[in-house]
Parts: C-alpha cells; structure tokens; sequence
C-alpha cells in the first residue's frame, strides 16, 4: 500500500492547516505524506507552534506556502479546512478527492497569550479528533 499524497488548505496557511500538516505526518506518516498551503499565505503563527510542541510535534521550521507552488504536483487528497480557502481553492487535476471540513481560526483570538493559546490547543486537538475519527481510516 503506498502512501497517499494530501494537500491540506486555509485562506493563510498559518494555523489550521500548519496544525493539520503536523498532526496528519506525525501521526499517521506510514499512510500519508501531507503538505499545507494557503490562498493568502502569510507566516506560520507562533502559537500553532507552540500548540504541536506540546504534544511532541516540531513545526517551527515550516514556512507558509501558496497553493499555486503545488498546482501540477502529484496529490491524491486535498482537504480545505476553512470556507475561504473552499471558495478560492483551484481545480486540481487528477485529484480525486477533494475534502472540506472548515474549523474555527484560532488566530482570531484577541485575548492574551494564555487565551490565544487554550484556543489552539481546542483547534488542534479538534482537527487531531476529526482526522482520527472521520479522516485516516475512510481514506487510507
């Protein structure tokens, strides 16, 4: 069984799909090799870092990255994970399957520091739940 190629996209691929690419490969590497982007890419939001540092997961190399670097790649899967990146999102040929499941975004939080960061824990371990549940076994 080879792994599946997947393409995870948010409007600034700075949290949610920087949370998602993080999990789906750290957890569920021997079946998928995931990547993130972004409609509007922006950089990486340093509490989506520290979200995944805490359950073992090292993100703080990963650049934000435009959906465009990845049109004409080899992908098996694309998930978009909020309403935007689903509306702006670019037809991707030979892809078959094409996900949306929006969560909220963390990065609106405008509380302090220890707000932002229970709101990206509650993100991160939303997206962790829904992969786990909904996700790798359907599509593995």
């Amino acid at each position: 069984m080879s792994k599946k190629t997947v393409l995870i996209l948010c409007t600034h691929n700075s949290a949610r799909s920087q949370l998602a690419e993080g999990l789906l490969n750290v957890f569920h590497g021997t079946k998928f090799t995931a990547f993130s982007a972004g409609t509007k890419p922006s950089r990486v939001n340093p509490f989506a870092v520290k979200a995944l540092a805490e359950i073992g997961i090292d993100i703080s190399a990963h650049t934000s990255k435009h959906v465009k670097d990845f049109v004409g790649k080899p992908l098996d899967i694309v998930i978009t994970v909020c309403d935007n990146a689903k509306e702006e999102c670019p037809y991707f040929p030979g892809v078959k399957t094409v996900i949306h499941h929006s969560f909220k975004d963390p990065s609106a939080e405008t509380g302090n520091d220890a707000a932002k960061l229970a709101v990206f824990r509650k993100t991160r371990d939303e997206i962790k739940e829904w992969l786990e549940k909904d996700f790798v076994n359907k599509y593995r």
